[in-house]
């Protein structure tokens, strides 16, 4: 059977029937932390409803090719990808996929998406790809910003809200022809270096958003940053300027916007430029804001410049520095 290298120490391969005792073993150690994000079938508690749930993939593999993949690190099942459904009549694909936390941050997520999209595109035929998620989901809609998907709607209508990302084929086949990946032995994605950047940056900014009941999770901005990572702020003047890790930018912030002081917040890209050189990027954005401060509604702005690096795991942020426009709040 197949085997596709997904960086060093990873593949990905078929997730098979027989490997049920495997499969249970990913779920134990990562139960509690995928079940807000997956169907409750899926979960599994013993060998018997593992088994059920892989042959329930490969049966509706052998009818439309809506299979079951799984991710492994050093010979360790650590999650996997799948088809939830192949729409033979519409052409529609839905891909889902869960990871348990050790293995997080290493994009293993996003190269294996990338095959199997790029597969059913090239190979089966299917017109359009789906990825539904909960909107509280950061890591997942991050995921498919880096794989080049856009953003479709947004479905309040179940009991949890959700988000609809996709991609059409001859957008993602368009790109990997400019990118120069001309068959299914290429690169994962079609994401081009720019792509990747620009998904960085948009998931950067949407990580801060409360609004519409959106639960904030800045711990989860990590996996985009090298170790070490400096953060420079300057708020409106006469603020000085400040220099921080990581963890002392984000964590006074989360507490901000979970705490109900800050509501009904947003802030996002209005224009961007990016220079890529080499394994090196510099990009640098304006950005706005709107929320509702210990009451009062405020707008605003401001300038951003970070600096990228090229890792095993695709660009991570190597450095940012944050400016608010003069006057402005929050």
């Amino acid at each position: 059977m197949y085997a596709r290298p997904l960086g060093p120490g990873a593949r990905l391969a078929p997730l098979e029937p027989w490997r049920a005792a495997e499969f249970l073993a990913n779920l134990d150690r990562c139960r509690t932390h995928i079940a807000p994000w997956v169907g409750r079938s899926f979960v599994a508690k013993d060998l018997e409803s593992a088994e059920a749930v892989l042959r329930r993939y490969w049966d509706a593999q052998g009818r439309t090719g809506a299979g079951i993949h799984g991710i492994w690190l050093d010979e360790v099942l650590v999650g996997g990808v799948m088809f939830v459904s192949i729409e033979n009549a519409t052409g529609v694909a839905e891909v889902g996929c869960w990871l348990e936390p050790a293995a997080e941050g290493r994009g293993l997520v996003t190269r294996a998406a990338g095959l199997l999209i790029d597969w059913a595109f090239r190979e089966r035929g299917v017109r359009q790809i789906i990825w539904d998620t909960r909107a509280a989901n950061v890591r997942s809609i991050s995921t498919a910003r880096r794989l080049g998907l856009t953003f479709q709607e947004a479905d309040d209508s179940g009991e949890y809200s959700r988000e609809i990302w996709s991609i059409g084929a001859e957008e993602w086949l368009g790109r990997r022809v400019a990118d120069g990946a001309g068959g299914t032995g290429g690169s994962v994605g079609a994401v081009s270096d720019e792509d990747q950047i620009d998904a960085l940056g948009a998931e950067f900014f949407d990580a801060f958003t409360n609004a519409d009941g959106r639960v904030v999770d800045l711990g989860a901005l990590e996996a985009s940053f090298v170790p070490g990572a400096v953060i420079v702020t300057r708020a409106a003047d006469p603020a000085p300027v400040r220099v921080e890790s990581l963890e002392e930018f984000l964590t006074p912030r989360q507490k901000l916007l979970t705490d109900g002081e800050l509501t009904d917040f947003r802030e996002w890209e209005t224009t961007r430029s990016t220079l890529v050189s080499g394994d090196l990027a510099l990009r640098l954005v304006r950005f706005a804001k709107s929320g509702v401060l210990r009451g009062t509604p405020f707008t605003g702005g401001g300038t951003a410049g970070t600096q990228l690096v090229r890792t095993s795991a695709g660009w991570r942020i190597a450095g940012l520095t944050l400016s608010d426009d003069d006057g402005a709040q929050g």
